[in-house]
């Protein structure tokens, strides 16, 4: 991958014979920002270099020696089904434009062609062929659960399927060069969710991150886009700014709905343009940065109240990913109890405490608005000020339970009581299905199945062995 390249990891193939043309269009399209190229004179150097590598897009004259630009095409277009192809000529007939059409052009220019309407037309191609490409990943996802690259999410700790289908959305959208698009409540984990997108693309670049909340249109200019010496009062040197320093890579930014209404107006300008102004100066830069942005807010309302640009937000939102709230994943609260207890033990330098089951019915009804960031938060506090080998329960008390709905063996109605449907289950089956919840809450864990239930390891281990409607575990 050529990080200066603001499209994908594949070569664009430019086609002309004469020389003063095809140095043209190289040069045309280079000042657009496109500088994977690479320039050949014939049909056959096309075709060869199509069986040596992908190609992701070939601009085609139609005016060649040897093998005419149509008969590349045809073939292009039978056994290169995906690759894009642009007809460039001086060839004005109608009809030669719908013969080329038909065969698999995705566009067919008349020279003498602007810069401007080559850069267009090469944009509108890459960004079908992303668009297929996507849509061929997600299809993939769905038909296969396996994730491809499961260690880009390493440190999610999770086993809940709604998360699971996330992390395979992720691996369709990280093959695209558009922005991607965060939302979830505050301490859901958005900003690991920006660095598995950026482990996954394959970007050679940095990974750099910024919360703009807070920023005032200077600061956020200077902080993105950088300044050059004298800029300013204080300007005594020049500075790169994120976006240079990310370059090839991922600009993450958080917060990204307290964004100030100048500052909008900027980064929509660099989305749409990929170039940008350091303070200062009147040279624009490119860059090939791809951007993920964040938020907790709901943008549509912000729009309604004029404080959030539409045009912006639907740049932004080509690629939506959304995280659930721990609540609505309690299968996860035994793992990240347990991953955050030996973090906390580690660096307190502290014996692994023992869990009292009781802690399990204060956290299974408390609805943590702080999310995956507060059920941490707790477990340290706990272990800081742990005084012997049981884990202290007094914080996890003073925790309001929120709303839980009745209906089935395991819910507790407002009395604090199993609520059961009719008919009742037998004593046999309502043990099953609280030791089969528990090993689903637990991820197969038995010790901490065990603690939820209130029973030693040893007898959950009998229980499982004696039991014919479970199993062993």
């Amino acid at each position: 991958m050529n990080p200066k390249n603001p499209w994908p990891l594949d070569p664009i193939l430019v086609v002309d014979d004469d020389e003063v043309v095809l140095r043209s269009l190289i040069l045309g399209l280079r000042s657009e920002g496109f500088d994977h190229l690479v320039a050949l004179s014939d049909g056959q150097q096309v075709l060869a270099t199509l069986k040596k590598c992908s190609v992701e897009l070939v601009l085609l004259d139609l005016s060649l020696r040897g093998m005419s630009g149509f008969d590349v095409l045809v073939q292009i277009h039978d056994q290169y089904p995906d690759v894009p192809v642009i007809i460039i000529t001086g060839n004005k007939e109608v009809d030669v434009a719908v013969r080329c059409i038909r065969h698999g052009a995705v566009d067919y220019l008349v020279k003498p062609v602007e810069k401007g309407g080559l850069a267009a037309s090469v944009r509108l191609a890459m960004q079908a062929v992303e668009l297929r490409r996507v849509n061929r990943r997600l299809q993939e996802g769905y038909l296969d659960d396996r994730l491809r690259h499961p260690e880009a999410f390493s440190e999610m700790i999770t086993g809940n399927e709604r998360m699971r289908a996330v992390f395979r959305l992720l691996e369709a959208v990280s093959v695209s060069p558009e922005p991607v698009f965060i939302t979830g409540e505050t301490g859901v984990g958005k900003e690991l969710v920006a660095g598995a997108v950026h482990r996954l693309s394959g970007r050679r670049g940095l990974f750099q991150s910024v919360n703009v909340a807070g920023l005032d249109d200077q600061m956020f200019s200077d902080t993105l886009f950088g300044h050059v010496k004298g800029a300013f009062t204080d300007a005594q040197a020049a500075r790169a700014g994120l976006i240079a320093e990310a370059a090839g890579g991922t600009l993450f930014l958080d917060e990204i709905g307290d964004l100030p209404a100048q500052s909008q107006v900027k980064l929509l300008r660099f989305l749409q343009e990929k170039s940008y102004l350091p303070l200062g100066s009147d040279v624009p830069k490119r860059s090939d940065v791809r951007i993920v942005a964040a938020t907790n807010q709901d943008l549509l309302a912000l729009q309604k109240d004029g404080r959030f640009r539409r045009d912006l937000y639907y740049r932004l939102n080509v690629h939506h990913v959304h995280i659930p709230p721990l609540r609505e994943r309690p299968d996860d609260l035994p793992l990240l109890v347990d991953h955050f207890l030996h973090e906390a033990c580690v660096n307190l330098k502290r014996a692994f405490p023992e869990v009292s089951p009781e802690l399990w019915r204060y956290l299974n009804h408390y609805p943590f608005p702080g999310n995956v960031r507060e059920l941490r938060g707790l477990i340290i506090q706990a272990v800081s000020i742990m005084r012997g080998r049981q884990l202290p329960l007094s914080l996890f008390r003073q925790l309001k339970p929120g709303d839980v709905s009745g209906g089935e063996v395991g819910d507790l109605g407002a009395a604090g009581q199993i609520q059961f449907g009719r008919p009742l289950p037998t004593l046999r089956h309502t043990e099953d299905l609280l030791v089969a919840e528990a090993l689903r809450r637990s991820n197969g864990n038995q010790s901490l199945a065990a603690s939820m239930l209130g029973i030693s390891r040893q007898a959950m281990h009998k229980r499982l062995k004696n039991s014919p409607s479970t199993g062993e575990q």
